[in-house]
């Protein structure tokens, strides 16, 4: 976020970026179709509950689990292989997020250290905090120059420094910045992927622009392909302007595929066939 720091409101600023204004507009209005579309009113927590599955499904296709939805539903064993671990974890992440949104806007590090925990589900030392000097993160998907420890712990206090302020900017800006960052940082020894998409999730949901969790942005991530999502994130760590609207873009793209999603298990919970 170099490119933005000497503003009063660095994430507002973001708003300057070509095409981030549309981008958000556009989230904006797909978001408000699905929440006004007839099902919603009397079924809401049944999409809920399908969207949190999706997501899920479509976060750990991200980190090299891309299983069939119906396996993920079918699935109770989430320990018997290195995909099961990470389709269990999508899960957990899922389904912690919705019960950490008071905390997160208090003390987003204490949120991150908790979905760590809840992801790796072990108790070995390097669980539940940053990376120290020496320590490597395993994130297969992203290749990019990893960050030393000391370069974590600022980023980390900076992005939770403007978390707390409560920017004026979109949630699209500000749950993009929060993705992008994470996945750049790499903060914790594994499991980063699943941690930046669960927060992206925490402030859609906390934002008020999808407050019933119904829009899930893992489902289009997955959709616009790991080959788009990677190049994106290298936009974003360009810290460049078009670099910076290209991965604002992609994660609105994948809100809007949310939303796809989730209209088309409206209409089918409307036919009596879901």
């Amino acid at each position: 976020m170099s490119t933005t720091r000497a503003t009063a409101d660095p994430l507002a600023a973001l708003g300057s970026l070509p095409g981030v204004a549309e981008s958000v507009e556009s989230v904006r209005k797909a978001v408000d179709r699905v929440y006004g579309h007839r099902v919603m009113r009397r079924r809401s927590h049944a999409v809920t509950s399908e969207a949190a599955l999706r997501g899920a499904r479509g976060s750990a296709a991200l980190s090299g689990a891309d299983w069939a939805l119906e396996e993920v539903r079918r699935r109770s064993d989430f320990g018997a292989d290195d995909e099961a671990r990470v389709v269990g974890a999508a899960l957990r992440l899922t389904a912690e997020a919705g019960q950490l949104l008071s905390v997160w806007r208090q003390s987003p590090l204490r949120v991150l250290a908790r979905l760590h925990l809840v992801a790796a589900a072990t108790g070995g030392d390097e669980v539940g905090r940053p990376r120290r000097a020496g320590e490597g993160a395993d994130e297969p998907l992203v290749e990019l120059p990893l960050p030393g420890a000391d370069e974590v712990s600022g980023r980390l206090d900076g992005l939770s420094e403007l978390i707390i302020a409560e920017s004026s900017a979109p949630a699209l800006m500000t749950a993009a910045v929060v993705h992008g960052e994470l996945l750049a940082l790499r903060p914790f020894t594994s499991h980063n992927g699943l941690i930046a998409r669960a927060a992206e999730r925490i402030v859609l949901i906390g934002s008020g622009l999808d407050p019933k969790s119904i829009c899930p942005a893992e489902v289009g991530h997955a959709e616009q392909g790991r080959a788009s999502y990677v190049a994106a994130l290298e936009g974003y760590v360009s810290g460049t302007p078009d670099g910076m609207a290209a991965w604002i873009a992609h994660c609105g793209r994948a809100v809007e595929l949310g939303v796809r999603e989730s209209t088309a298990v409206c209409e089918a919970l409307q036919r009596g066939a879901a």
